[in-house]
């Protein structure tokens, strides 16, 4: 078996998950949870996230349970490229040290 996505289209998290496994070609079996009718709060969905919160990842025997997680784990599968920049994104303070300013003073 594959991997499984747990996830409601209506929610932006998991819109945020479906959209990065597209995009980066994962292969994955999307279940659908909708959570208008609380289907997440059923003793089915709790067998694969106690905490019955989508978005889920179930990979065999491995679950992950939060939308952070989920789109790190599904990095790791994907094509790495997706990385290159993110220095460029981040603010310039957190670009050096608090050691390098301390030495330059």
């Amino acid at each position: 078996m594959g991997l499984e996505l747990y996830l409601d289209l209506m929610s932006q998290p998991c819109r945020a998950v479906y959209i990065f496994a597209k995009k980066n070609g994962i292969p994955f079996e999307l279940r659908t949870v909708e959570l208008l009718k609380g289907q997440h709060h059923s003793d089915a969905f709790a067998q694969v996230n106690p905490l019955k919160k989508v978005p889920a990842l179930k990979d065999g025997d491995f679950t992950l349970a939060e939308s952070a997680w989920v789109l790190a784990a599904k990095s790791s599968k994907a094509d790495p490229s997706w990385l290159h920049g993110a220095n460029a994104w981040r603010p310039p303070w957190e670009r050096t040290s608090f050691r390098r300013h301390m030495q330059l003073s």
